[in-house]
């Protein structure tokens, strides 16, 4: 199955290279402004494809989307130092309006995956401009926070982190909430694991996975400038999902009605298929945990809402 990239930057070349190594698809288009970039970064991936798949990989135009099954938009600006992913919004929603446009020209049965940031909202400006049913617009939202969740649990309990069952709702940023209530190590919550083994989860450890969770991005970007790795390989998941039609359970983002707040992107556990999202599931929540919830998808419409597109 054939996908493009657009933005050949650090986060869609991550997303191409993981998409080669797990066989996402059977062949990538990398689009880019800055044509050299695109052409060297797919050149490079390329000649990683004899170690994992037979994937084909090749830079190109727009012109050259046409009849991909799923375009990534990994363009726009990066997130500076100190900066937070909602005040890159008004210089990436510029961004999007022309390489949505574009997108669509070429390739108006595609299904959209959106990287850039702030995802959720990135993910909602998309929809808007595409015109597009919000199950073919999915945004990665918090697959990446479901992610390291799941890895600090399973290094405290001592088991491999797809044995964790954890997730991340809301928005993939500052206002994201941690479901514990619903966490499960096997088949059992995640606080009975740690008992069982005699590892408790305290207050305070909550408390500091929390915090790595939700730090982490800032954490990276301080050290290296920005996070490619992980996210790269959030988006071949989401890819898998759809090119093996495998209705997946993950947290991403669409316009849907949440917790009551009706028009708002954010992420709850999706199932991804062949036809994009098809249903949204929202764990059983704590009362406090639901109230975070409904407060971080009343923050994301409200900040929708002033953007003028």
């Amino acid at each position: 199955m054939k996908i493009g990239i657009v933005g050949a930057g650090m986060v869609g070349a991550a997303a191409a290279f993981a998409c080669v190594m797990r066989g996402a698809a059977s062949r990538i288009v990398l689009v880019d402004i800055d044509e050299a970039r695109a052409r060297a970064e797919a050149e490079d991936i390329a000649h990683a494809a004899p170690f994992a798949s037979a994937a084909q990989i090749a830079a190109g135009t727009y012109d050259d989307l046409a009849g991909a099954r799923i375009v990534v938009l990994a363009c726009g600006v990066g997130q500076k130092p100190g900066e937070t992913r909602l005040q890159l919004l008004d210089r990436n929603a510029a961004v999007f309006r022309s390489v949505v446009d574009e997108v669509m020209r070429v390739c108006p049965e595609a299904i959209l995956l959106v990287a850039s940031n702030p995802v959720d909202i990135m993910g909602q400006v998309t929809q808007a401009l595409s015109g597009l049913p919000p199950g073919r617009v999915i945004a990665s939202g918090t697959i990446l926070d479901t992610a390291r969740f799941r890895w600090l649990l399973g290094r405290h309990l001592g088991i491999a982190p797809r044995s964790v069952h954890a997730y991340v709702l809301g928005e993939h940023g500052d206002s994201e909430v941690l479901a514990w209530s619903a966490a499960r190590a096997g088949s059992v919550s995640v606080q009975s694991f740690a008992a069982q083994i005699g590892a408790p989860l305290s207050s305070a450890l909550q408390a500091e996975i929390d915090e790595g969770v939700r730090r982490a991005a800032y954490t990276i970007i301080e050290g290296k400038g920005a996070t490619w790795y992980g996210i790269g390989a959030g988006l071949a998941r989401i890819v898998s999902a759809i090119t093996q039609d495998e209705g997946a359970v993950l947290t991403v983002s669409t316009v849907d009605d949440v917790m009551g707040v009706q028009g708002t992107a954010c992420s709850v556990p999706r199932v991804v298929g062949a036809a994009g999202v098809t249903e949204a599931l929202v764990p059983d929540l704590s009362s406090s945990e639901a109230d975070a919830l409904r407060a971080s998808a009343e923050m994301l419409r409200d900040r929708f809402r002033e953007l003028s597109l």
